[in-house]
């Protein structure tokens, strides 16, 4: 069996592999002095660059950072390293939980982004005792708009959808002061949206970010709503009409977007 520590650098190993493979610009490798992690302190996530040499003028020289992996790379990644733990019969959800929160601990987007992907493959296995972890996750690792959509669209959506007893907790999401735990309360109900559940919550969960100035907070709740007129487009037009002098512009242009033309200029007007 792999260990955590064999994980993280079987994935590093991987995802420099594939950047030297598929690389769309092999003149950043030929010109690089070095690979590694560069680390951005303000979101407290690492990401792996190329660092190539450029003179600014004679007399100065900088070093210019260029992403080494792209997102689709990542996940080719992620389906190619899952594939390698069932074929060494590792298939246990709590094994692969574990390994993905090890990767999630070495704060990089690349491993974010293959722990989440690795938790939705295992979804079909997750049951009720697993929520505190995913509700640790989801106060720990989402710091970003597309850290929030990757695991919310995914892993906690299926799950509140699979387990609509923990659904209700996006109403406690709502009131957080973490602008991106808002936009997860908002995100995390769309699965279940578009499958026509969690009606109950979508009001509630609107109303308290409602005159949030935060544009990822009101896409989010935007397009919560937008996703929940595909089953309840009466009563998310009722909401809209009744909040619509308070609403931003922003938020309401999402919500209405899939309406029919004649309820979106009702509710623009």
């Amino acid at each position: 069996m792999v260990s955590y520590a064999g994980m993280v650098t079987k994935t590093k190993q991987a995802l420099l592999e594939i950047s030297k493979a598929e690389y769309r610009y092999p003149e950043v490798i030929e010109q690089a002095e070095k690979i590694g992690w560069y680390e951005d302190f303000s979101s407290g996530y690492k990401g792996l660059y190329y660092f190539v040499p450029i003179s600014i003028s004679p007399n100065y020289q900088r070093r210019l950072r260029v992403s080494a992996v792209d997102v689709p790379m990542v996940r080719k990644v992620s389906a190619t390293l899952f594939q390698s733990l069932k074929d060494d019969d590792i298939s246990d959800v709590d094994t692969v939980l574990s390994l993905c929160n090890e990767l999630l601990e070495k704060w990089s987007w690349e491993y974010r982004t293959i722990a989440f992907d690795w938790s939705f493959r295992v979804r079909k296995q997750l049951k009720p005792r697993h929520f505190p972890l995913f509700k640790d996750w989801t106060e720990l690792y989402l710091s970003t708009w597309g850290s929030v959509d990757d695991f919310c669209t995914h892993t906690i959506g299926y799950f509140f959808h699979a387990f609509p007893e923990f659904a209700s907790q996006v109403k406690n999401w709502a009131t957080s002061q973490n602008p991106w735990i808002l936009r997860a309360a908002a995100v995390s109900l769309i699965y279940g949206l578009r499958r026509g559940v969690h009606l109950e919550y979508i009001f509630d969960v609107a109303d308290a970010m409602l005159l949030d100035p935060r544009k990822y907070v009101q896409n989010g709740y935007g397009w919560m709503l937008k996703e929940a007129t595909k089953f309840y487009q009466d009563q998310v037009f009722e909401y809209i009409m009744r909040k619509k002098d308070v609403m931003p512009r922003r938020a309401l242009r999402y919500a209405i977007e899939k309406m029919p033309k004649n309820l979106k200029v009702q509710a623009m007007a």
